[in-house]
């Protein structure tokens, strides 16, 4: 989901020479230039999304309306349907930033389309805007509740949509209380991991490697969110399916990374055998790749058989004035 480029050589980036820009400014700022055509992409989608929920919403057909009955009309509940659209947006951009850094830290395609200067500038961009819609998401996910809030004072409405939205811990209804945090963790994973990027060539290569490693985290944190808080995806139907789907990809080269990973360094080979690599080390990576296994084996066998924790939709209730209740 974040920056994967690799270093120089000897692992630091060249120095700033007299007159010149440290190269991590130099870096972020042409990456946000590039990331504009991106970040247009990552709007239209938005808006598009944006109005696909407003019209399932004024139909009635909405799983958000099935959830939360009063929640049946866009006009008034605008700001929570573009808060939706934003964070489907931003986990569309997630996935397709990880699948980006799987590749280029995996093992070498045969071919690929375009370079793999491109592929990387790619996946930086993509990680900025991903960035971006993440936490657009959680600001008009506060509008929503700034505007909810009618019985409260302005400043305590503030307060209230600020800290349900962004302190862990603070929101206390229903299933937010446990997808909301996962949420929060997610964001405030993924900033600071996206922007070390930047200055990777300050506290070393080998140090920002280990820590971009947890990226892997960040999207499985906001897979867990829109599980367990996405109310498109609250029942078990075929959106829902689609989404654990979608995970496939993922599983898969993140499995194929860890077999076959691009430096020599991380290969697993036979237990004392190599150098430096202590039992315990070698243990931690062999359980790492047999614990990618078993996601993709378990991956399958929830689209096989169905079986994707979603809820029951409930019936819709009777419209006849003479209906009578079932015995």
């Amino acid at each position: 989901m974040l920056p994967d480029a690799r270093p120089d050589d000897d692992g630091t980036a060249a120095p700033a020479g007299p007159g010149r820009r440290p190269a991590d400014r130099v870096a972020l700022r042409g990456d946000l230039r590039a990331a504009v055509p991106d970040a247009t992409a990552a709007v239209a989608v938005t808006a598009a999304v944006f109005v696909f929920l407003s019209v399932r919403m004024g139909s009635g057909t909405s799983a958000t309306v099935a959830v939360m009955p009063f929640m049946d009309d866009p006009d008034t509940y605008w700001m929570y349907l573009l808060s939706q659209a934003f964070g489907w947006s931003g986990l569309l951009w997630a996935w397709g930033t990880v699948v980006l850094g799987l590749l280029l830290s995996g093992p070498r395609p045969a071919r690929l389309p375009v370079s793999r200067q491109v592929l990387e500038r790619w996946h930086r961009t993509t990680s900025l805007t991903t960035m971006a819609l993440m936490f657009a998401h959680a600001l008009l996910f506060a509008a929503e509740l700034v505007r909810y809030e009618v019985q409260l004072t302005w400043a305590q409405r503030l307060w209230t949509g600020f800290a349900d939205t962004f302190v862990p811990g603070w929101y206390d209804s229903g299933t937010g209380r446990l997808a909301i945090p996962i949420g929060q963790g997610a964001l405030y994973l993924a900033i600071p991991l996206g922007l070390l990027f930047y200055v990777r060539h300050r506290i070393g290569a080998n140090t920002w490697r280990r820590l971009h490693r947890f990226v892997i985290v960040v999207y499985v944190l906001s897979v867990w969110h829109t599980l367990l808080y996405g109310t498109n995806v609250w029942y078990g139907e075929w959106p829902r399916t689609v989404l654990w789907l979608l995970q496939l990809p993922v599983a898969v080269l993140l499995l194929l990374r860890l077999l076959r990973p691009s430096r020599r360094a991380e290969r697993l080979g036979a237990p004392g055998r190599r150098e430096g690599v202590s039992l315990p080390g070698w243990t931690v990576r062999a359980a790492g790749r047999a614990a990618a296994a078993a996601v993709v084996v378990g991956l399958l066998a929830v689209v096989v058989s169905g079986h994707d924790g979603g809820r029951e939709r409930p019936a819709p209730p009777a419209t006849s004035p003479n209906a009578q209740e079932p015995e």
